[in-house]
């Protein structure tokens, strides 16, 4: 039996993956004025890459062999690397760590869409009421205060709706982000298949994250002249913990069957991000957005454990008794099933009339 001790430091443990995730928002976008984003997304990328491998390496996982395997790596770099951070870092500059936050780790949402379409997986109600309330939160996020107060009150907006205005919203940039991580995500179930999933995870990182130094290359300039001993602690923090060790111990938390523990902490990243944002940087969210990101984290909750609320729901419907009559031709028939355990166990009674000569 684990002592409280030990299953303390094993709780902390599996909730530094989201913590790590959470508070390396924050020190991008503090790092954020005094660099430039593709600069910064490869940072994020390349050297955690490195060390990824390095480890992978030392505990003696196999590399890739086969002209497959490195096909769908370079997919999976581009889609959930390249696409990823790169969407990330450019949305960073439009909006605030939290907000970010809360947009990208929506993800799941996209992912059970995905699933369902491409592999049959079932929603299920409960899914399905996540996916509506996780697009209303994003909404609530997303879309100006402006526009939903005036739709609340009635009001026809649409001849002075400017569109042009999501797209220089740093919060539709963040769901692009999510939805290549989304996409990503679903990529990883088949590349696992192909490659060791955290020597795949190390050379995505790596082959996603060359393009985005050659794209600020040739599009940026004073990449890191402006990065002081602070910025550059931000960014190692943010390659060193938030990708790497973060990405790390959660391969090591899926590999020993805690996916369950660690989908159920999903919604802490956006949570620690919201919190150390406004510890750090100041940042508040306005009335609309705030109930949008409580609807959002709601969302992913409901999401991520929908299986495991549907059980627990199925296992108290079906420890309650029920009784039912059917009528057959040749009598009356009287069900009587009590079920206490799972699957209910029916007990037929035939119950014959009897004509008195009476």
């Amino acid at each position: 039996m684990a002592s409280p001790l030990n299953s303390a430091i094993r709780l902390l443990f599996l909730i530094a993956p989201f913590f790590f995730w959470g508070t390396a928002m924050v020190a991008m976008k503090g790092v954020m004025p005094h660099t430039t984003p593709m600069f910064m997304a490869g940072v994020r990328l390349v050297p955690a890459g490195v060390l990824v491998l390095l480890v992978a390496f030392l505990s003696g996982r196999p590399q890739p062999k086969t002209a497959q395997a490195w096909l769908w790596i370079l997919a999976f770099a581009v889609v959930d690397g390249m696409m990823f951070q790169g969407f990330l870092a450019e949305g960073l500059v439009r909006t605030n760590a939290g907000l970010g936050s809360v947009m990208i780790d929506s993800q799941p949402l996209a992912v059970a869409l995905l699933s369902a379409w491409l592999f049959g997986e079932v929603i299920g109600a409960i899914g399905a009421i996540g996916l509506m309330i996780g697009i209303l939160g994003i909404s609530l996020i997303g879309l100006p205060d402006a526009w939903i107060i005036g739709w609340l009150h009635g009001q026809n907006l649409m001849p002075s709706l400017d569109f042009s205005q999501l797209f220089d919203n740093g919060q539709w940039l963040m769901l692009l982000s999510a939805l290549s991580m989304a996409a990503g995500t679903v990529m990883m179930r088949r590349l696992a298949r192909e490659a060791d999933p955290v020597v795949a995870t190390g050379w995505h990182m790596i082959l996603g994250g060359i393009p985005l130094w050659v794209i600020s290359a040739t599009t940026e300039s004073d990449q890191w002249v402006n990065i002081n001993w602070d910025g550059w602690l931000a960014l190692a923090y943010s390659t060193v913990f938030g990708s790497a060790i973060a990405y790390g111990l959660f391969f090591y938390f899926a590999a020993k069957g805690n996916l369950t523990s660690l989908s159920a902490l999903t919604f802490l990243t956006p949570v620690f991000a919201l919190l150390f944002g406004n510890l750090f940087l100041s940042e508040t969210l306005s009335r609309v957005q705030s109930i949008g990101v409580g609807l959002t984290l709601v969302s992913i909750y409901l999401i991520n454990q929908r299986s495991a609320i549907a059980e627990k729901l199925n296992f108290q419907q079906s420890n309650a008794a029920s009784v039912y009559l059917g009528n057959q031709s040749t009598g009356e028939q009287l069900r009587l099933s009590f079920v206490k355990e799972n699957p209910p166990v029916e007990v037929p009674v035939k119950v014959h009339t009897v004509e008195s000569d009476a």
